[in-house]
């Protein structure tokens, strides 16, 4: 039989590294979820996500309830998306070098800059009206067809019945389907 997240917490508390790796393979999903949400840029959320697991490891002793996990580490993630987006506006202030690559030269089998453009384009609206959706609609979406979680883990994440969890997803791309624009409706697909 598993350990529940608040055992495997108090035995991280006293050190116990495995315990510490088993809360992140449980919540990994969950906080890559919330994080690609919030900044939209996977590569960017991967490094949120080390982020957030470094700092919880290292403050691990501040948390005083060990069942308030999750939520403790999600707000743990939402501060490391904060500080990210601050870092960003204040790089943003002053230009980037621009160097020209000589590969760019060279056309590739990559999708031209247009394609790039558009299909980045798509995401950002996409994502735009995922965070316009109700939390409870949101999250199990964001699990599910961005995070490609299993039914069975998200309803273990976000306690949910797996009847439950099939109302919010159903009702949830209803509600994504309704708010996207016409010439998006044929690409959610269930």
């Amino acid at each position: 039989m598993s350990e529940t997240d608040s055992v495997l917490v108090r035995r991280a508390m006293d050190g116990d590294r495995p315990a510490f790796e088993e809360l992140v393979r449980r919540t990994s999903r969950l906080v890559f979820a919330r994080l690609y949400l919030e900044t939209g840029n996977a590569h960017l959320t991967e490094d949120l996500v080390q982020e957030t697991y470094l700092s919880a490891f290292r403050s691990l002793y501040q948390l005083s309830d060990p069942a308030g996990f999750r939520p403790w580490l999600l707000a743990i993630a939402h501060r490391k998306a904060i500080d990210a987006a601050k870092n960003d506006a204040r790089l943003k202030r002053s230009p980037p070098l621009q160097f020209e690559s000589p590969m760019s030269a060279i056309a590739g089998a990559s999708p031209s800059p247009e394609q790039n453009a558009l299909q980045t384009e798509r995401r950002q609206c996409v994502l735009a009206v995922l965070r316009s959706l109700p939390e409870d609609y949101r999250l199990p979406l964001m699990l599910r067809y961005i995070g490609e979680t299993d039914a069975e883990s998200i309803g273990i994440q976000l306690g949910l019945t797996n009847g439950a969890l099939r109302g919010l997803l159903h009702r949830g791309l209803k509600m994504l389907r309704e708010r996207l624009p016409a010439d998006f409706a044929g690409d959610v697909d269930d």
